[in-house]
């Protein structure tokens, strides 16, 4: 019975069924001893709420952070990441090397066709405007001789008349680059590019002609009808797709399906002036 009277005799509202402490009552004044149920106030323990404080949580598992209307939101990732640990692409904000001192004309010519990703990286902020130019006025002034009725046409005439016709040949041919160089970097703009024109007009220039001439120099010999001579220009104006594309990414911080179709108009245009008339 004593049992049975002391389980009976058990606060209800205590936490697990226990007895409450034993002490005073609830009406014991705080100086007692006994108020607390034993010789002192129990230990201070930091996990349980203060009077007057917000609960404190922290990121253990289990527990959630506690976060005030009007508390700034946590800074973005400063690597560009999100929630998922997912890389995002954002244009301008690239992790990319910085651009290098601008290269010599030499090693820019040769780093274009051998080692195009560091030239574009390097060259994406410096203009060119020298050896795009020159290198295309160049290119103009051979281009004439790669189709067969023109070349008939200069080589029958006299020089004095001949000699404009390949000067008004070579500056067409610049124009042309420049305006299609243009044309390539508006389109990368508008499809979130942030490159600088210059750079990119001056690398189309150089990428366009300097790709066309191995089927130049054949053309010379062969003539533009030849079969070798037209199998060499697909091969070289799908080497130009690449290296444009390449150059377009880079320089305007593009993934390369986006600096395909900036580079699509230019690389038509190449196929129907060069490539077409030839086959």
């Amino acid at each position: 019975m004593a049992g049975f009277e002391n389980r009976r005799g058990q606060d209800p509202n205590a936490p697990g069924g226990y007895p409450p402490p034993a002490g005073p009552g609830p009406y014991a004044s705080p100086g007692d001893p006994g108020h607390y149920g034993h010789g002192g106030p129990p230990p201070y323990d930091s996990r349980q709420p203060q009077y007057g404080q917000p609960p404190a949580y922290d990121d253990a598992p289990g527990n959630t952070r506690a976060f005030t209307l009007g508390e700034p939101a946590p800074l973005a990732d400063p690597y560009g990441h999100d929630g998922d640990n997912v890389a995002t692409y954002r244009a301008g904000q690239t992790t990319a090397p910085p651009a290098g001192p601008r290269l010599h004309w030499k090693q820019l010519l040769s780093g274009i066709l051998l080692r195009p990703g560091r030239t574009f990286w390097q060259m994406r902020d410096h203009r060119m405007w020298g050896p795009a130019l020159t290198v295309t006025f160049v290119y103009g002034l051979l281009a004439v001789f790669g189709f067969d009725a023109a070349r008939k046409d200069i080589l029958d005439a006299t020089l004095t008349a001949s000699v404009p016709w390949v000067i008004t040949t070579a500056i067409a041919v610049t124009l042309c680059g420049l305006t299609l160089g243009a044309v390539t970097n508006t389109l990368a703009r508008q499809l979130g590019g942030d490159g600088s024109w210059a750079p990119t007009i001056g690398l189309a220039m150089l990428i366009t002609t300097l790709t066309d001439a191995p089927r130049l120099l054949f053309a010379l010999f062969l003539g533009g009808a030849n079969d070798f001579v037209q199998l060499v220009g697909w091969v070289t104006w799908l080497g130009c797709a690449a290296l444009m594309t390449s150059m377009v990414g880079k320089s305007h911080d593009l993934p390369w399906h986006k600096a395909l179709g900036a580079s699509s108009l230019q690389l038509v245009a190449l196929l129907m002036l060069f490539k077409l008339p030839l086959i």
